[in-house]
């Protein structure tokens, strides 16, 4: 796997999350404050529906709250990955159709979060390169920098995945 950045070099982001287009939010687990202090961002009911790539105890939502829970690596995804990776993108998009605000979810909100969310946008008409774009703009420009995540939403998570059961 091929990042920007890694561990440490990448700074926790300074809002626990933002809105990638109305009613789509992306965001993750520990952000920073002005002050410099990191600070766990916990989810109650802000949302109708939260997707979790990385789940970390105390962090919400609420009861009541639609959660979807998918943990998967920051790093290579094997086919039920991917295929997870596009089934919550398809419900998120539903959730959008229905006027539902949406989370998705990863420990940064960088890549984990930024595979769903740009899968989302694509399946509403965005382009690979758009949906990256936008993201990095609304979230943050470390968004998405696993490179090997930017691949998969070039050559498509579809296409992707059958390659993974290829290879397996």
């Amino acid at each position: 796997m091929r990042t920007r950045g890694k561990g440490s070099d990448v700074p926790a982001p300074g809002r626990p999350w933002d809105e990638v287009v109305p009613g789509l939010w992306m965001g993750g687990h520990e952000f920073r404050r002005q002050a410099g202090q990191l600070e766990f961002a916990v989810v109650r009911d802000e949302f109708d529906v939260v997707q979790t790539l990385l789940r970390l105890p105390g962090h919400g939502p609420d009861a009541g709250v639609e959660h979807h829970v998918w943990p998967i690596p920051d790093g290579p995804l094997d086919g039920t990955q991917l295929a997870g990776v596009i089934r919550l993108a398809r419900a998120a998009g539903e959730a959008l159709d229905e006027g539902r605000r949406v989370l998705v979810r990863c420990y940064h909100g960088y890549n984990r979060s930024g595979l769903v969310v740009a899968h989302t946008l694509m399946r509403r008409g965005a382009d690979a390169e758009e949906a990256i774009r936008l993201i990095r703009a609304r979230r943050s420009p470390w968004a998405l920098h696993n490179e090997l995540f930017v691949e998969y939403l070039r050559a498509g998570l579809a296409t992707a995945q059958l390659l993974e059961e290829l290879t397996e």
